[in-house]
């Protein structure tokens, strides 16, 4: 019900929301379900799995790149900023950012613009974010592994969410709607 509420008071603005838990939690779940109940829910939804994209390649994937920036470069790209402009963007794992990315990021938040690898151009931006990660991000700032200045500009409205082991009944309820979806999709 907690969780709900929070989910709940998400849908009504625009504040940025990190969810927190253990891997398969259903962080980005929660993440949907506040996309598709908000009023962004007619634009695009995009998520991005920061620890899947290599350091060398993040910054052109967040930002975007105009052709001949970097070797390989051959068209401009928009990013994942741009992809979801007026609607959501999900950083899955932001506790896997590299640092110096990290300061790029914090300044697009900031500005709510950006200017594509290699570009002179500023793009407007209208994103809500939501960010997870299954890290102790308040333990990653102490511990220097993350900006101070960006941790308290994402955190927003925090949602933890609980490990399966503590959800009692909801293990149950979750494997029927598991079995529910294996059987449909199997047309047993």
């Amino acid at each position: 019900k907690s969780i709900f509420s929070k989910i709940n008071k998400a849908l009504t603005s625009n504040i940025n929301v990190s969810i927190t838990g253990e891997t398969g939690t259903g962080k980005e779940l929660v993440a949907k379900a506040i996309h598709y109940n908000s009023a962004r829910k007619r634009k695009a939804f995009v998520a991005v799995n920061m620890a899947a994209i290599p350091r060398e390649l993040i910054e052109s994937e967040l930002f975007g790149h105009e052709k001949g920036a970097f070797t390989g470069a051959i068209a401009r790209k928009t990013g994942k900023f741009e992809e979801a402009n007026g609607g959501t963007l999900f950083l899955d794992e932001i506790g896997e950012l590299d640092p110096a990315v990290q300061s790029k990021l914090l300044r697009v938040l900031q500005e709510r613009e950006l200017t594509r690898v290699g570009g002179h151009e500023k793009v407007k931006l209208d994103v809500r974010l939501i960010v997870a990660t299954h890290k102790n991000l308040g333990e990653e700032v102490r511990q220097q592994q993350f900006r101070e200045d960006l941790y308290y500009r994402i955190i927003g409205l925090p949602i933890e969410l609980p490990a399966l082991r503590e959800r009692g009944n909801d293990v149950l309820l979750l494997a029927k709607y598991f079995l529910d979806e294996f059987i449909q999709e199997n047309k047993m």
